[in-house]
């Protein structure tokens, strides 16, 4: 066993893997156990840090204790030249006695005391059947939506019927009062024609008074239809607009 794995173990002890597509934070999680009967401070260096977050990134281990570290991978564009860049080390010093500056801790530090250990960065693509699987369950969503929304809808054509019922009694009501509005409009017709015809009778000693009375009546007559016409406009107009609201 050399002396690295006597200060510390790192799990897992080669790779860091993190699996695509990047287009979100994905993270992984490095645990760090000590061993040995002595306190180890650690410190977590990557050669790529604007890409990562690392949560701690140093630290202290207590004897026969662990720590997780979370590496964190931010969303980027992932390109295959340059996954070799991207590397981490983990630097262990056995802590001295009492220590008061973790700074000074380090910056003390023999390069004898130092122990490293580096892992790889590996980067895992989804695979062409992942995809299909995303694509088809990305897909099967709707569907289902779709056949709630079907479901709940199911009231939906009693109230069609219902409608095109009422729709069936105005259209009918509709054509009773236009064909009443005709009669009276064939009426008042007949009923200026008989005033016309009763205007070129040869006048006689009593012909103001027959006159008189006659467009009396015709004026009665004629006002009479019109005054249907514009009622039997204001229903229609009431039932129509009953059936578009």
């Amino acid at each position: 066993m050399s002396k690295l794995e006597q200060i510390l173990i790192l799990e897992p002890p080669v790779d860091l893997k993190f699996k695509g597509p990047f287009t979100d934070v994905v993270t992984t999680n490095l645990k760090l156990k000590n061993p040995s009967d002595r306190k180890v401070c650690f410190k977590v260096k990557t050669t790529a840090p604007r890409r990562y977050c690392v949560r701690p990134n140093s630290g202290m281990i207590e004897p026969g204790s662990f720590i997780i570290v979370s590496v964190m991978l931010q969303p980027f564009d992932y390109d295959p030249n340059e996954k070799s860049k991207h590397k981490f080390m983990v630097q262990t010093i056995f802590a001295p006695s009492h220590v008061t500056d973790m700074e000074a801790v380090w910056k003390d530090a023999k390069p004898d005391d130092l122990m490293d250990s580096k892992l790889r960065c590996i980067f895992e693509l989804p695979s062409e059947n992942d995809k299909v699987n995303d694509i088809e369950s990305s897909k099967a969503t709707p569907v289902l939506n779709a056949s709630k929304q079907d479901g709940s809808s199911l009231p939906k054509p009693t109230s069609m019927s219902l409608d095109d019922t009422e729709m069936r009694k105005l259209m009918e009501e509709c054509k009773r009062l236009q064909s009443d509005v005709m009669k009276l409009s064939d009426e008042n017709r007949q009923l200026k024609d008989d005033g016309l015809r009763m205007r070129k009778v040869p006048r006689s000693d009593n012909m103001p008074t027959n006159t008189g009375g006659l467009m009396g009546r015709d004026n009665s007559s004629s006002s009479l239809p019109s005054l249907l016409v514009v009622l039997a406009a204001i229903f229609i107009g009431f039932f129509l607009g009953k059936f578009i609201l």
